[in-house]
């Protein structure tokens, strides 16, 4: 399901993330169901964002995790700056491989304030 994405294949991707992955919450009191993998809960993500399908649409019996799962997973990951930290360590692996030139990605440090109306 990766494949397309990147330079290299889902299990350097698979280990990437999990360098900036959360740790698995405990949970104190026990019982419940068992909590999807990590690595089954990513695909079922990235089979939403590259598909264009729904959460609601997403073909549990193939993916794993249900799509209330995997948006649940989804926000989670998302509060604990997953994306942002992973899309900084794809950009440093791809540099560091000499596949990115970071000439060409320079943005000049401005900072930009809107202006409220009225102002």
């Amino acid at each position: 399901m990766f494949d397309s994405l990147l330079p290299w294949g889902p299990d350097e991707l698979w280990e990437l993330f999990q360098r900036v992955v959360p740790e698995v919450p405990t949970r104190p009191q026990g019982g419940g169901r068992r909590r999807h993998g990590d690595r089954e809960v990513l695909a079922a993500i990235v089979y939403v964002a590259t598909s264009g399908c729904t959460w609601q649409q997403l073909p549990s019996a193939s993916c794993g995790p249900s799509g209330a799962t995997a948006h649940r997973r989804f926000t989670e990951w998302s509060k604990a700056r997953v994306w942002a930290k992973l899309h900084r360590l794809v950009l440093d692996e791809l540099g560091d491989r000499g596949e990115l030139d970071w000439s060409r990605c320079a943005i000049d440090s401005v900072n930009m304030r809107a202006l409220k109306r009225g102002n």
